[in-house]
């Protein structure tokens, strides 16, 4: 089946045709944005809305910085690579999404129905695996999160990993995942739509 044209829904989804199309079938990651600001406000609608999604043993790894400060904007886009610099340099709003690796310290209040959940986690390596595959989960909780917005997210991950957490994240418990530029789309924001794995290449019964 091919992809659904733009003004098309699919059925037999229960989410309403109007949202199909602004969280997945008209949505693209945006390269270029206006210079309307993103609020805090609408950040923390974000965050409220996309809280809620799962992950294992309703683990929140992820931890946000709203990069507001030319100061800090300018840190940051030391560490971006190619063309990441400059859509990092004028994008309204830009984030950086961290997993933290000590994530564990909150499960007693998570998850409080468990005895001593964090000894689970004890060791370091099972730990930090956890952490970044939840945060990676809630990356992308928080993409569809900015679409219910009304705004668009052009997530990346071309930057020095290491040097983006150290300027951050001090502490060294956090490994920065992924930045996120967000805001309303500018003009020739999108790349055409790229090509996807049909359902019988994904998926099969047994």
């Amino acid at each position: 089946m091919s992809a659904p044209e733009s003004s098309g829904a699919l059925s037999p989804l229960t989410l309403a045709p109007e949202a199909q199309r602004q969280l997945f079938l008209e949505a693209r990651t945006a390269n270029t944005f206006t210079e309307e600001p993103v609020t805090d406000e609408q950040v923390r609608a974000i965050h409220e809305l996309v809280k809620y999604a799962p992950t294992s043993m309703n683990q929140q790894p992820l931890r946000v910085v709203l990069v507001r400060s030319e100061e800090a904007r300018a840190r940051l886009v030391t560490h971006m690579t190619g063309r990441n610099q400059e859509k990092t340099a004028k994008a309204p709003l830009v984030a950086v999404l961290a997993a933290d690796l000590d994530f564990h310290e909150e499960l007693p209040r998570l998850v409080p129905f468990m005895e001593n959940p964090q000894q689970i986690f004890a060791d370091p390596g099972m730990r930090e695996a956890s952490a970044r595959f939840n945060t990676a989960l809630q990356v992308g909780y928080f993409i569809l999160g900015v679409r219910a917005a009304g705004l668009a997210a052009g997530p990346m991950i071309g930057f020095d990993h290491a040097a983006v957490s150290k300027e951050f994240f001090e502490d060294g418990r956090h490994a920065a995942v992924c930045v996120v530029n967000i805001g309303k789309p500018g003009p020739d924001a999108w790349m055409g739509r790229l090509p996807r794995l049909e359902y019988e290449e994904v998926v099969r019964t047994v």
